[in-house]
């Protein structure tokens, strides 16, 4: 751990190499996030299937370039296919716990997340998948920085992603009504809003950019039936951490956190970096509380 260290401070090039790495992947995570600060913000869900819809976007987009469509074409297929397993799932299941106790939700999307992760994994196996998109890589100090171009594409999605939704939210009258009912839902009926079908496009839109973030996933990096609890997490300490409704505050933090785990993966071994992500995430929430608590005191 100490040599690996080392070898960063020692090395600025293959640092630079690391953390701009982490910093590109972390555009993946900062997708998913999108849809957990809707999902939140709006239907007052703390949405733990997030992660496996994530897996379900990347398996979409493999199975679709396994049947010969171009890989940066399974991506608007797969959060099509997504916007409508959201759509299915607010209809069977997630209408039932919005504006029930967070603790409810919490629970029933928990045992979604159990369902698809076995589904998938009787439907396509254990074994982690990956496409390769043909796009190759860019070079630079004369080849001490290598970045995959299919990361750098999806860095450039994120941030389009990230725009276009901010402009859908303010300008958009279907955005408008997603706002008003995200501030008072009760109010927002009165005045003639369908909150049913904002709180089931909101999850559609959510699904949609998981999706997204899916197929990004299993083009710059891998998936498999049990990847999804990690992509939650990370989507979880992201909208802590940059607050709810917040779009760039989550392209920061999803850049922030990919780039500081790729070290902490480099550093301490691969093994240890989903462990790193949630030993980050207990930190964040101690973090939180005793900001909360301390804003407490000083209003008292």
């Amino acid at each position: 751990m100490i040599d690996n260290f080392l070898l960063l401070v020692q090395n600025p090039s293959f640092a630079l190499d690391v953390v701009l790495n982490g910093l590109l992947v972390g555009a993946i995570f900062a997708l998913a996030a999108y849809g957990m600060s809707l999902v939140w913000g709006v239907l007052n869900i703390v949405n733990i299937v997030q992660g496996e819809l994530v897996m379900l976007g990347g398996f979409i987009a493999f199975m679709a370039v396994s049947h010969g469509v171009p890989p940066l074409a399974a991506l608007p297929l797969a959060s099509a296919a997504m916007f409508c397993v959201g759509w299915l799932l607010y209809r069977l299941v997630i209408f039932r716990v919005v504006d029930k106790d967070l603790f409810i939700s919490i629970l029933a999307t928990f045992g979604l997340s159990i369902l698809i992760q076995q589904l998938t994994n009787t439907a396509f196996g254990s074994d982690v998948r990956s496409i390769d998109t043909g796009l190759g890589s860019f070079y630079m100090l004369d080849g001490a920085v290598t970045l995959a171009w299919i990361k750098l594409a999806a860095f450039a999605l994120a941030l389009v992603a990230g725009a276009a939704l901010w402009l859908f939210l303010r300008h958009a009258r279907l955005g408008q009504a997603i706002r008003a009912t995200a501030q008072n839902a009760r109010a927002a009926h009165i005045l003639g809003i369908d909150t049913d079908r904002v709180y089931v496009v909101t999850y559609g839109i959510n699904a949609a950019l998981c999706g997204a973030a899916g197929s990004l996933a299993v083009m710059a990096w891998t998936i498999h039936p049990y990847i999804g609890l990690p992509y939650t997490v990370r989507s979880f300490m992201i909208v802590v951490v940059a607050g709810l409704g917040n779009v760039g505050g989550v392209v920061a933090a999803g850049l922030g956190l990919g780039a500081v785990e790729n070290v902490a993966g480099f550093v301490l071994g691969a093994e240890y970096q989903i462990a790193f992500v949630f030993a980050l995430m207990v930190l964040i929430l101690v973090w939180r509380n005793i900001a909360a608590a301390r804003r407490r005191s000083y209003l008292s």
